[in-house]
């Protein structure tokens, strides 16, 4: 299915825009928050995602401690910051043109 590769560019965006606000995003508030947009995604891709992510220096990971749980909590660096910037003005500009 092609429309999942463009999907998961969007994801990504996605992902950044939650990295950005409310200290950060994790696994599962990112499944629970793609499946209220109406995606469905599983760990397995996600987790990926976020490593690749990680690798590419986009956000970055802290470890927090959650009522005993440990939660990874993945974060904008400035990075991330300027490249959801310049998605941003892509995204709208383009959906624009497409719808």
């Amino acid at each position: 299915m092609y429309e999942r590769k463009i999907l998961l560019g969007f994801i990504r965006a996605h992902i950044l825009h939650h990295a950005t606000v409310n200290n950060g995003i994790y696994g599962v508030e990112m499944i629970k928050e793609l499946e209220r947009h109406g995606y469905s995604i599983s760990p397995g891709t996600l987790y990926p995602i976020f490593h690749e992510m990680k690798k590419d220096n986009v956000v970055k990971q802290e470890i927090i401690n959650v009522n005993g749980k440990i939660r990874k909590v993945y974060k904008a660096t400035k990075k991330g910051i300027k490249t959801l910037e310049i998605l941003k003005k892509f995204i709208s500009e383009l959906s624009k043109e497409v719808t």
